[in-house]
């Protein structure tokens, strides 16, 4: 088993208990930490709450099937990487569940060694794309300094400001991520660390504050932008 350096969040979703067991026991051998569940409603709760780093999701569960509650995830923007188990296996049904926005596909009986190198390659593609770019402790743009380090910038106005640590780490990972819209669920955990997920609008606070900072006119912000639904952005 490759190390790990932090382990990935599992979510299984079965209804069958003793194939639920198994996978949740070689799972956890593997080095992942795994939370299970037996039916969609309080999947998308927990999905809600917690972050998790791939969802195996059975497509028949009793009074929600899977493809529906993969598609209630992707409505909350939420991109988690879902991989399918079906006891069905026809085209059609990979088809549907690749549409509903499932990122992999797997039919009962399946190999246990394909499963585990499929979740292991998921979350590594997952991860891929999140990875930032790399930036200095200070920061220069628009005539604005941030220390990361020192927990403070010179504003707008030129006047020096501290930062809170938790606005240090906001800051950080926007400008790592230049151009880019960083969801809501990202920066939760990233910032605020896993599942301990204070309100949306707690973000929206910190954003405000750094409209006050870094923009000329904060009503037209030209640096830090909220994309609704979705996320927020900062723009050099």
């Amino acid at each position: 088993m490759t190390h790990r350096e932090t382990k990935a969040s599992l979510l299984v979703v079965e209804d069958e208990e003793s194939l639920r067991d198994a996978l949740k026991l070689n799972l956890e051998l593997e080095g992942y930490e795994v939370t299970t569940a037996d039916n969609g409603p309080s999947v998308i709760k927990m999905v809600k709450n917690e972050h998790f780093d791939l969802i195996i999701l059975d497509i028949m569960l009793p009074d929600m099937d899977g493809i529906t509650v993969c598609e209630t995830i992707r409505m909350q923007h939420n991109d988690v990487p879902i991989m399918f188990l079906s006891a069905r296996n026809t085209g059609a049904d990979r088809v549907e569940g690749l549409k509903k926005g499932g990122d992999d596909y797997m039919t009962k009986p399946f190999n246990l060694e394909e499963l585990l190198l499929r979740v292991e390659k998921l979350i590594v593609k997952d991860k891929k794309i999140k990875a930032p770019q790399s930036i200095a402790d200070v920061y220069e743009f628009d005539g604005c300094r941030i220390d990361f380090a020192a927990h403070e910038c010179i504003d707008v106005a030129k006047k020096p400001q501290e930062l809170s640590k938790k606005e240090a780490a906001l800051l950080k990972l926007l400008i790592e991520h230049e151009g880019q819209v960083v969801s809501r669920e990202h920066i939760l955990q990233v910032v605020w660390g896993y599942n301990v997920y204070p309100t949306t609008r707690t973000i929206d606070n910190f954003i405000l504050n750094f409209r006050k900072y870094f923009e000329k006119d904060s009503r037209n912000p030209k640096h830090f932008h909220s994309v609704r639904g979705i996320g927020y952005k900062f723009t050099a």
